[in-house]
């Protein structure tokens, strides 16, 4: 077995991954092209390919954290036939942009639900759209909620369900190799929550170093 602690990917093993993939539809490409000037947060591109990726055999997905469509377009576009997601945000310019592109990338509107509220609410008042099961839950939305969103999700998943969060190495400022305001709540927040989400073990879960970071958990239920 081949282990060279030595070496980590740079950027002429990442530029190659991409020549070899799949170019992005023309609507994932219009959703890159408008999140860029307004700073809108998106998942990396090559995180979107492992969410479409893990989405392949799950049909109920939940998402908390939609912005203008991107990650949920690609677990869209990989669910099988019949699948469906149910996306929360409170913002509806953005959701309603998001809606746009969706139709742009032909995905039904019946496929996609959104729940136009802050995630933590739309859980506490029991949003029927929320009951789940759901087999596949994203998360990727305000940082210090991360752990509060998992404890609100664990009733409403199925068992085996995979749990994925974004922006877990935030940046390398989780782990420590870049640097981080001691009172920044954002990094205490992811480091708390890759601590304690690896450590449960309700769980098995890792950690990929692709994009912003993605943890990936099944739930062992």
């Amino acid at each position: 077995m081949k282990d060279d602690h030595a070496w980590i990917p740079d950027r002429t093993d990442l530029d190659w991954i991409e020549s070899l993939a799949v170019e992005p539809n023309e609507a994932l490409r219009a959703i890159e092209t408008a999140a860029e000037p307004d700073g809108i947060p998106i998942v990396s591109r090559d995180a979107g390919r492992v969410l479409q990726v893990l989405a392949g055999d799950r049909k109920r997905i939940v998402e908390v954290g939609t912005a203008i469509g991107y990650s949920t377009s690609w677990m869209a576009l990989g669910q099988p036939e019949g699948g469906t997601i149910v996306t929360i945000d409170p913002d509806t310019s953005r959701t309603d942009t998001a809606r746009r592109f969706w139709r742009q990338a032909g995905i039904p509107d019946e496929q996609i639900t959104v729940v136009s509220r802050p995630a933590l609410e739309a859980f506490e008042r029991g949003e029927p759209a929320l009951a789940g099961p759901f087999d596949l839950a994203f998360i990727d939305a305000l940082k210090p909620e991360y752990g509060r969103y998992l404890e609100a999700l664990i009733p409403r998943l199925a068992p085996n369900a995979l749990v994925v969060a974004d922006n877990v190495l935030w940046s390398g400022r989780a782990s420590g190799s870049r640097p981080a305001d001691p009172d920044d709540r954002n990094t205490a927040a992811i480091r708390a929550f890759d601590t304690a989400l690896l450590a449960d073990k309700r769980f098995h879960a890792t950690m990929l170093p692709v994009g912003d970071g993605l943890l990936i958990a099944t739930y062992r239920g």
